[in-house]
């Protein structure tokens, strides 16, 4: 593994990292906040950090015109749809079952690759997602139930369809990494994103409040945290890594959810769940066993983009 490849795989861990915990955060600001309200007011705070890094880091960075539909397009899948159909999937569903459909996310992502961009799978990365997908299940379920009663089962369905969002912005974001940093797409991204929640929060006026201190703390950690450091880092990974590897790294999310539940809010963790943390971890080795190879040997590699191993 290069040094390159290592820090692009220590910043997928930051951003499993808080990520996993901004499930219990978001959980407890939607108690005194409407879920698209909180979104706005998280990204406007986000924006507007993120604008100022970077007309100090990359002060003569331009967005070209010709990109604008695909920045824009990453805003709405990344930020406004995503944060949307998550925050209220949070709101109907159980922590638990949003946890685990956040394991549908390389099914869907790399099932829209192969459609949309002529990606195809290599039978190890087919078993590495595999691995992913059973190891997250054991995590968040462990006793392998669902709840899927009227309001749980349409925050599924939301949770769903956030996912779904997701995998088309990992997919457009791919397509513009080579011409901007993961800072440029992160602010204009979330600018384009914000932007759109204004109209939308208008719905939501009849329940605006005075909120506590603890929701604004909530809503700062989401903002600087979760909105600003893990969003460049993952666009620092998704430059460096393959598709399927950083999906599969989204598997580990459940898994910190977990235990930031137990940690945090003393709920009860069992051994299973633990195992299937472990296993999503095999997976993540078995996708980087893979690249590794593909680096080392250059025929390897044009073998690779020939038969559809990589892409």
């Amino acid at each position: 593994m290069t040094k390159n490849v290592l820090k692009a795989n220590l910043a997928m861990v930051a951003v499993i990292i808080i990520w996993g915990i901004s499930y219990v955060s978001i959980k407890a600001t939607l108690i005194e906040i409407p879920p698209i309200t909180m979104a706005l007011i998280r990204f406007m705070i986000a924006s507007i950090i993120l604008g100022m890094i970077i007309r100090k880091v990359e002060p003569k960075a331009k967005l070209d015109k010709s990109d604008l539909p695909k920045m824009v397009l990453g805003g709405i899948f990344g930020i406004t749809l995503y944060f949307i159909l998550e925050n209220i999937g949070v709101k109907f569903t159980t922590a638990t079952n949003a946890s685990l459909i956040v394991s549908v996310v390389p099914i869907i992502t790399i099932t829209l690759d192969v459609l949309f961009c002529h990606g195809k799978l290599s039978l190890i990365k087919l078993l590495g997602v595999s691995i992913a997908i059973g190891g997250s299940y054991l995590a968040v379920t462990a006793n392998g139930r669902v709840e899927l009663n009227s309001a749980h089962f349409i925050g599924n369905i939301l949770m769903i369809a956030a996912m779904v969002s997701w995998a088309f912005f990992t997919l457009v974001n791919k397509s513009l990494q080579e011409k901007y940093s993961g800072l440029f797409l992160t602010t204009y991204q979330t600018i384009f994103g914000t932007l759109l929640f204004i109209p939308l929060s208008l719905f939501e006026y009849k329940e605006w409040k005075l909120f506590s201190l603890i929701a604004l703390g909530n809503i700062l950690f989401q903002a600087i945290f979760c909105s600003c450091i893990a969003y460049f880092l993952y666009n620092y990974a998704l430059k460096r890594l393959d598709v399927a590897l950083t999906t599969i790294y989204l598997n580990l999310i459940p898994v910190v959810g977990v235990l930031s539940g137990y940690l945090i809010l003393k709920e009860r963790v069992l051994a299973i769940q633990l195992v299937g943390g472990l296993i999503t971890l095999l997976a993540i080795v078995i996708i980087n066993f893979e690249l590794g190879t593909l680096r080392k040997n250059p025929f390897d590699k044009e073998h690779a983009r020939t038969t559809g191993t990589s892409h």
